[in-house]
């Protein structure tokens, strides 16, 4: 379980961060993403983010 809640956090943190860098137009991918240069997704991946690193500090401090 504590390997599990370990990568889910790495992965959804990951994806937050995907999510702002988007939102802020320095990640281009896919091109005609609709997350692209759009600022509200900046906040939502933010929040993303957050949620992804409460996870993996819910995995590395399970014993």
């Amino acid at each position: 379980m504590k390997a599990l809640l370990t990568i889910i956090g790495i992965v959804i943190f990951c994806c937050g961060l995907l999510f702002m860098g988007q939102g802020g137009g320095w990640i281009r991918w896919p091109a005609e993403s609709f997350m692209v240069d759009s600022s509200s997704w900046i906040w939502r991946g933010a929040i993303v983010a957050v949620i992804g690193l409460v996870i993996l500090g819910l995995g590395v401090r399970r014993r």
